[in-house]
Order: C-alpha cells, then structure tokens, then sequence
C-alpha cells in the first residue's frame, strides 16, 4: 500500500473550456510564495496545511469525471512549490492516458521561468504536455493574449501532444470568455480576465445591489 501524498488544494472544477484546448479538468494548488502584484487569485496564496488532501483522492476525482475530457489544466498557487504532490498526479495521469482511447493533455501554470523550472524540476517538466511560465506583470496584460495573464509569460510546448494543441493557438488569438461556476455557495470566475475586468465586475454588480466580499483578487 502506498503512503498518502498530501497536495494543498485550493479547488477543482470540471468542465473548464478558459484555460486550454478543449474542455478541461482544472485544478488549482493552494501555497504561493511568488505574490505578483495584481494577481487576481490572491486566495491561493497562503500555504494553508488545512486545505490538504490525498493525491489519491484527485486521481479517483479525475478517474470519475464525464466525457469529453480533453486536458487537464493545474493552476494556483504555485504547482512546483509542491513537486512530490505534482509528480504523484502527473505520474498517474500519463500512466491513465496509455489507458484512454483519445490522450489528454497536461498544461501547468507555473509563476517560476522555464529557465529555473528546467534546472530545478527537469522530471516534472517531462510530465507536462505545455507550461505557461513567467510572473504575472499588470502592466503587460494586455487584449489578445490567449491563456496568458500578461505578454511576458511564455507558453511552451513539450511533447509532439502538447504541440499538437498549442503551437499556433499563441499569440494573437482572442481570449476565451471568463466561466462562472457556483459552488458550496461561492461564484468563480475561471479563466485569466484582462487589467480592470474585475473592478468592472464589481461595480456592475454593485449598481444591481450585489456586494462582493472575500474576493480572491483582493489581499
């Protein structure tokens, strides 16, 4: 029997279609030290033991999740600030795909640039399909950056899959539409919304007399 492996989990949602090719599982870490400016998942940020859950329970989440499944997106937080937790999922999920009649798709967001994450984490790197890498910069987002928060981040493919799927979907193409989801009484946006789109928000929903509190995009 194999030991628990304990990942800091913000969330995880299904269907995700703003975040990658296709539609997506998404799972978002909880834990991030990097705490750019303007992020607008400040939420995850806090490396929070009490958010912990098995890897094993995750895998059996995404074991049980419908079709279509086309990819899985991994976001936070900062996924590589937790490299065991990563590599038990991403381990399993490869081993998954060879049992799947049409392959998914791994992305991981990551705050870190490729540079450092191919010297520090070069195995986990061979378990992603794509990585979007590079810190979030506010003043670089910008329309038109598919996927990206903002111009410096850097989408690479690493697998024949991976630039199946993403090589020439960046840049230029227009952003994918902001998801709303409910859950457990909580509204999520999901996706990588442009400089101000939030404040927008909030005031559009401010004049319709809806407060928001405990916004993920405010410390």
């Amino acid at each position: 029997m194999t030991s628990p492996v304990p990942l800091m989990l913000n969330k995880a949602h299904y269907p995700v279609t703003s975040l990658g090719p296709g539609t997506r599982a998404g799972i978002w870490t909880q834990g991030c030290t990097i705490g750019c400016a303007g992020c607008v998942s400040q939420d995850t940020w806090e490396a929070d033991p009490g958010t912990s859950v098995d890897v094993a329970a995750v895998r059996a989440w995404l074991a049980g999740l419908p079709e279509p499944l086309d990819g899985i997106t991994v976001s936070g937080g900062e996924p590589f600030q937790q490299p065991e937790a990563l590599a038990a999922l991403l381990e399993w999920v490869r081993a998954w795909n060879r049992e799947r009649p049409v392959p998914l798709d791994v992305l991981v967001y990551s705050g870190y640039s490729l540079t450092r994450l191919r010297k520090e984490h070069p195995s986990l790197l061979g378990l992603c399909d794509a990585v979007l890498t590079g810190p979030y910069v506010e003043r670089l987002n910008s329309p038109g950056l598919r996927w990206k928060g903002s111009s410096n981040q850097r989408l690479t493919a690493l697998t024949d899959l991976g630039r199946e799927r993403y090589e020439g979907t960046d840049p230029g193409d227009a952003p994918p539409p902001m998801q709303v989801a409910v859950d457990d009484g909580r509204v999520w946006f999901i996706g990588v919304p442009r400089r101000g789109d939030m404040d927008r928000l909030s005031a559009r929903l401010r004049s319709a007399g809806i407060t928001v509190e405990g916004a993920s995009w405010r410390s």
